[in-house]
């Protein structure tokens, strides 16, 4: 069984930066293709960033395009989302997510259900 499992959440200031994690355990991190979402209050669910297995590809929604960076570590099993300038517009509790090369040689996936695994969720809250 694959667990996910979320860091770095918290309250921040509008402009500022924040930085979540994502420890991934189980089988083998560099088999799978990451993501991260996240959900506004009263708001679905929404695709914020994708990456590929080695990190050498990246895939950002329009709205985060050049604030946000999704890097990931193969050998310390663990996904980041590097968030600058923020705005109270990213207040949202923010997953990642994981989906196993098995499925499809596709890296860019940006609905919920091409993912096979996800994490519990982390508060962000930014003040304007």
């Amino acid at each position: 069984q694959v667990q996910l499992v979320e860091s770095g959440g918290g309250l921040v200031q509008a402009r500022g930066s924040l930085r979540l994690s994502c420890a991934v355990s189980g089988r083998t991190f560099s088999r799978y293709y990451m993501g991260w979402f996240r959900q506004a209050p009263g708001k679905e669910r929404e695709f914020v960033a994708a990456i590929n297995l080695s990190g050498t590809s990246t895939a950002y929604t329009e709205s985060v395009e050049g604030r946000f960076a999704i890097p990931r570590d193969n050998a310390k099993n663990t996904m980041f989302l590097e968030m600058n300038s923020l705005k109270p517009g990213d207040t949202a509790v923010y997953s990642c997510a994981a989906r196993d090369r098995a499925r499809s040689s596709s890296w860019d996936a940006r609905r919920e259900n091409q993912y096979d695994y996800w994490g519990q969720g982390a508060q962000v809250t930014v003040s304007s």
